[in-house]
């Protein structure tokens, strides 16, 4: 879980602020693409938002052959949801 600065969300019917993003690779076939289910959480850790990213081509080599794969795929998370960790 990474903090992020803070991001309005519409969940049941009021307008939160979601301050933390979660992401896990759920599929990576080790060649050329991996899937990561995101999350959104407010800070009493409620989830308002979730969802699938899909990472191939370039976005991927740079991935798999990265010394911080972790810190990679959440600053290219973060990126894809238009996010800015924190």
């Amino acid at each position: 879980m990474k903090e992020i600065q803070p991001v309005s969300i519409w969940y049941n019917g009021i307008m939160v602020l979601a301050t933390i993003f979660n992401m896990n690779s759920i599929n990576d076939n080790l060649t050329s693409s991996a899937t990561f289910y995101w999350q959104l959480f407010t800070s009493e850790n409620i989830q308002v938002a979730e969802g699938n990213l899909i990472m191939q081509d370039a976005d991927y080599i740079a991935y798999s052959s990265s010394p911080d794969s972790n810190s990679y795929a959440y600053q290219w998370g973060a990126t894809q949801l238009n996010l800015t960790l924190v």
